[in-house]
C-alpha cells in the first residue's frame, strides 16, 4: 500500500483525539474500520505508530517521527491547494481585475486609467474602511489588487505573502468651510485649530493616534472627532460644524477650502498590494504604473498640493541646507 494524504490525516486525527473511538467519531468511520485502516498504515510504514492502552492511545517513537513530518506536509499541501485555486481563478477569469480600496478618489481614478490602458479588461471594485479586511480578501484570492494607506512609517496590513509597493506620499491637509476665519490663510498652524471640532473617515490603522499625538505636540487635545463617511465629513465642514482632515489630493469641492498644515505634522502613504503567486509580473507592473499616474493626475488637479510642491522646490541656483532639529519627511 502506498501512503496517501488521507492516511496522514488519519494519523493526525488519532493523535489529536487520543483514542481510536473518538477519532472514529471525528472521521465519521466505524471504530473497527478505523482500526483496520491503522493496521494497514502501520504495515506500510514498517512499525507501530501507537501503543493501545485502557485509557486510549499513545504515540510510539516512530509515531512521533511520522507526526512531526505530518505537521509540515499537511499545511504545505493546503497552501499549495489555495495557491493553485488562486492561479486557476486568475486563468479562468481571463481579462478581469478585482480592485479593493479604502474610500477616496484614487480608486475611481485608477479604474478610469485602466479603462483606457486595458480596454478589454473588466474591472470591478470593492470599497471598505478596513485595510486589514481588504488585505485578508487579497490573501484569500477574492481580490486581485488593493489600494491601501498607512499613516507615517507604519507597516502595511500584516498578511503573509503579500507584496506592497508605494504609490506616493501625501501631506495631510485640513479642509475648512469657505467662510471659516482661517480660510484665507495660506498655511495653517495646527495650534490655531485648538478650539475646533474635527471630522475624518474611520479606519483601523494608527492615524487617530498619530493625529492625537500631533495635537498634543501643538499644545491641545482635540475637542471632538466625528468619524463618518466622506460625504458626511464634507457636509459637516461645509456647514461649519467641524474642520476636516484630508489628503493633499482631495478634489476641489464647492463650499470647501483646503489648506496645508504648518510643518506637515501628518503624512499619508498610498500603497498597492497584491499576491505575487496570483498575478503575472507584467499585470502587476501595469496596475502599479497606472496607480502612480492616477495619483499624479489627482495631485496636478489639487491647487494646494501644487502650491506645496512649489514651496518645497528650491530655486535653480539655491543650495538646499538641512534645518537644524527638523525631522525628515515621513509617512504617518
Amino acid at each position: 500500500m502506498e501512503l496517501e494524504l488521507r492516511h496522514l490525516k488519519t494519523i493526525r486525527a488519532i493523535a489529536d483525539a487520543g483514542s481510536l473511538t473518538r477519532a472514529a467519531t471525528v472521521l465519521g468511520l466505524a471504530q473497527p474500520a478505523l482500526s483496520a485502516q491503522l493496521r494497514r498504515i502501520e504495515r506500510a510504514l514498517g512499525g507501530a505508530l501507537f501503543e493501545r492502552g485502557r485509557h486510549g492511545v499513545r504515540t510510539t517513537a516512530l509515531g512521533e517521527l511520522v507526526l512531526e513530518r505530518t505537521r509540515i506536509v499537511l499545511p504545505a499541501v493546503s497552501e499549495l491547494q489555495r495557491e493553485a485555486a488562486r492561479f486557476a481563478r486568475t486563468q479562468r477569469d481571463g481579462e478581469r481585475l478585482r480592485l479593493g480600496g479604502t474610500h477616496g478618489p484614487l480608486l475611481g481614478a485608477l479604474v478610469d486609467r485602466l479603462a483606457e490602458a486595458a480596454p478589454g479588461t473588466a474591472v470591478t471594485t470593492c470599497a471598505s474602511w478596513s485595510e486589514r479586511e481588504l488585505a485578508q480578501q487579497l490573501a484569500e484570492g477574492r481580490l486581485d489588487f488593493v489600494l491601501a494607506g498607512t499613516c507615517g512609517s507604519a507597516p502595511p496590513p500584516d498578511c503573509p505573502d503579500l507584496v506592497w509597493e508605494e504609490i506616493a506620499v501625501d501631506p495631510v491637509f485640513v479642509m475648512l468651510a469657505d467662510g471659516h476665519r482661517l480660510a484665507r490663510v495660506r498655511e495653517i498652524d495646527l495650534a490655531a485649530l485648538a478650539d475646533e471640532e474635527w471630522a475624518c473617515v474611520p479606519g483601523d490603522g494608527c492615524f487617530a493616534d498619530c493625529f492625537t499625538a500631533a495635537c498634543a505636540r501643538a499644545g491641545f487635545t482635540p475637542r471632538r472627532m466625528y468619524e463618518t463617511d466622506t460625504a458626511s465629513c464634507v457636509h459637516l465642514v461645509q456647514v461649519g460644524r467641524a474642520v476636516g482632515l484630508c489628503r493633499a489630493t482631495f478634489p476641489p469641492t464647492p463650499g470647501l477650502t483646503v489648506r496645508p498644515l504648518t510643518g506637515t505634522p501628518l503624512m499619508w502613504r498610498h500603497l498597492l498590494g497584491w499576491h505575487p503567486a496570483a498575478q503575472r509580473p507584467d499585470t502587476a507592473a501595469t496596475v502599479l504604473a497606472q496607480a502612480r499616474e492616477a495619483h499624479a493626475d489627482a495631485a496636478a488637479r489639487s491647487a494646494g498640493h501644487t502650491r506645496r510642491l512649489a514651496q518645497r522646490r528650491p530655486a535653480p541656483d539655491a543650495v538646499s541646507h538641512p534645518v537644524p532639529g527638523a525631522a525628515p519627511g515621513g509617512v504617518p
